[in-house]
This record gives structure tokens, sequence and C-alpha cells, in this order.
């Protein structure tokens, strides 16, 4: 899965045909802004802020240059040449982050989580989560809790074996139907909520692309095209009608974009998150080149209290490539075949052991 060859173009056009009213300019004649643009959001600053600031809100300018001075040297690390007379990693991976931990692993080629810690307002913050005043997301409620560990069974790594044989009777395994693989994995959705709502940065493609008109705004992110659209001024779906993106409804205070999105499937693109998800989002012009994007969650079947941040969007000129993943592809199918093939050698070896 990555970056694809053609122009994003059919995901667009889709999108832009079910988006009612829309004009030749593209342009609201009724809005305050116009936010139309093409956006990379792709920043060193972390999501979660982490444990060491404390309630530190703000590095120093001088803490912002050393993390982009290390980020650089890191990669430059790692994208020196590699041995050509070293040995294959041992099976199942070395345990590593890289190519060899494990198949799937991704080395520096892949990664464009941007160089530098962003700046807003004058300021460096510690983390893009701002709510709860550590930075970090709040405490998962008891019913979360609960079913987290009852989750954590299906993420385990590749280890050449069928683990999950030995689990038999504690409902469903992992590999029992492929709707039980996770969404990123099916490409119907991000690594995260890469199109929202909220919207985070990631490990690569991390551009987004706004496109306004006089009824609907589009998002589109740039990882598994995924186009998010937002009606304006507009009454909420019947609660019956969920999507994986939610229903988002949108409306102007001032010169902010204020989106309310709600209705969610059971298996939101916020990782943790289940059905009774609502979000707010807000954007808002800072300057020409930059947008300000603030979100906050509530969701209190699974977190005790609401939780949110803002980081900036600037603007580019790069353009958006359709990204060439689809449900169903290649990776899917043969991560069943694996699964059956390790579920027959396992009876096999349990049968040799019964001699």
């Amino acid at each position: 899965m990555g970056k694809g060859k053609k122009s994003v173009g059919l995901a667009v056009r889709l999108a832009l045909a079910t988006m009612v009213g829309m004009s030749c300019s593209g342009v609201v004649a009724e809005a305050p802004v116009d936010l139309t643009g093409t956006y990379d959001v792709a920043t060193l600053t972390p999501l979660e802020r982490p444990k060491m600031f404390g309630n530190k809100q703000f590095l120093t300018r001088e803490e912002a240059a050393r993390i982009s001075r290390d980020d650089a040297a890191l990669k430059a690390a790692r994208n020196n040449n590699s041995d050509p007379n070293r040995g294959a990693p041992p099976a199942g991976g070395d345990g590593s982050s890289g190519a060899a931990g494990n198949v799937g692993g991704y080395n520096t080629f892949w990664i464009d989580n941007g160089n530098a810690a962003f700046e807003l307002d004058g300021k460096f913050r510690t983390s893009i989560l701002t709510q709860p005043e550590n930075g970090r997301r709040p405490e998962l409620t008891a019913a979360a809790k609960t079913k987290f560990a009852q989750s954590r069974r299906s993420r385990r790594g590749n280890s050449g074996t069928a683990w999950w044989q030995d689990e038999q009777g504690k409902g469903a395994g992992p590999y029992d139907d492929m709707e039980l693989r996770p969404l990123a994995e099916r490409c119907i959705l991000g690594f995260g909520p890469t199109a929202g709502p909220p919207i985070f940065p990631t490990l690569y493609n991390n551009l987004k692309r706004i496109v306004q008109t006089k009824d609907s705004i589009m998002i589109l992110a740039e990882m598994v095209h995924d186009a998010r659209i937002v009606r304006l001024n507009s009454a909420h779906r019947p609660d019956h009608m969920r999507t994986w993106l939610g229903d988002s409804v949108g409306h102007w205070e001032g010169d902010t974009l204020v989106v309310k999105t709600k209705n969610f499937t059971p298996r939101p693109g916020l990782y943790g998150a289940d059905e009774n998800l609502q979000v707010t989002e807000r954007f808002r012009r800072v300057d020409d080149a930059t947008l300000s994007y603030s979100f906050v969650v509530d969701n209190p079947t699974v977190w005790s209290e609401p939780w949110g941040g803002e980081y900036p969007w600037p603007a580019t000129t790069a353009k958006v490539y359709e990204y060439a993943c689809h449900e169903g592809n290649y990776a899917l199918g043969n991560i069943m075949r694996g699964a059956r093939l390790l579920e027959a050698e396992a009876l096999q070896a349990n049968a040799n052991k019964a001699r």
C-alpha cells in the first residue's frame, strides 16, 4: 500500500458529483473566507505530550530546533546503504520497527512525517492535544478497558504460528473472517483517522485537499483517498444512517468553519472509539498560507472526559496522487490464505504428537 501513480482523479470526481449546489468557480459567495487549497499536515510534534514534559505546554525555540536536528540525523543514519553481506533476519522478524522487524515493516523510504515541530501563534507546542491539561488522552471507561483487553489478542505480531487456535472458545478469531481484519489493512480507512474526524498527521501521505462550494465542503485525505463531504447549514441524517466517516454538518461562526460529526459505525477510524463518538472541528484561516485546525472528541462510553487539540495546516503546491489501495486487494486474500496454511501446519503438528 502506498502512493499511486495517477492523479487523484476518480475519488475527487465522485465526491464532487455528490456535492449539492456546486458553482463553476467553487467559491462560496456567502462564506467569510475560502478554505479551498491543498495542505501538508506532516509534523514532528506528537499527538500526545511525552510524559517527561508533564503540564509543560510549549517548547523553547532551541528545543524545537534540536528536535529537527535529531530527526534529520536519525533519518540520515537509517538511509545509509545496507550491508550487502548481512544475514537474513530471524523467522518472524528481529523485533525492530524497520523492514526487518516483521512482514510489512517500513523502512525510511516510506516515512514522510515532516521535518519540524509545528509553530502556531508564535509558539512551539509539546503536543497536538491541549485538552486535558496534561496533553494526553483521558482515562478509559471501565467498559472500554474490558473491550480493549479483549481486542489485544487479535493484534499480536506475526510469529509464524497459528497462535489464535490456542484461544478457541473465546469468540471469533482474528482470521476467521476478512471483515474482522483492521480497517486500514482492508484499505477502507487510512492508518489512524487521516480523513477524520478528527484528522491526525500520520507516518506518510499527509496531504489534505479542501474544495469549497456554496452548500458543501469536501475534505480529501491523500491516504486511501477518503473524501468526506461536509454539508453546510443542514440537519444531521437519522441515527440509523451510519457511515465510516460519520455524518458531517457545518456552519460558519464568524470566520471559523465549525463542523459537527456523529452517526459513526461501531468501528470509526479513530482507534478505540465506538458508534457513540461525536467530534467538533474548527477550521480557521490564519493567513494566506495557513489554516488552524482544532477538534474536540466526545465519546463518553470510551473516554472518561472529552479531549481535543489544535495544530496548523500549512498550504503546499504539492499534488495529491491517488492512493493505490483498495479493499479485496492481493494482500488481503493472501493474509487469509496464510492463516489457513498456518492452521493446517498446526493440525499436522498436533497429529504427529498424538502418534
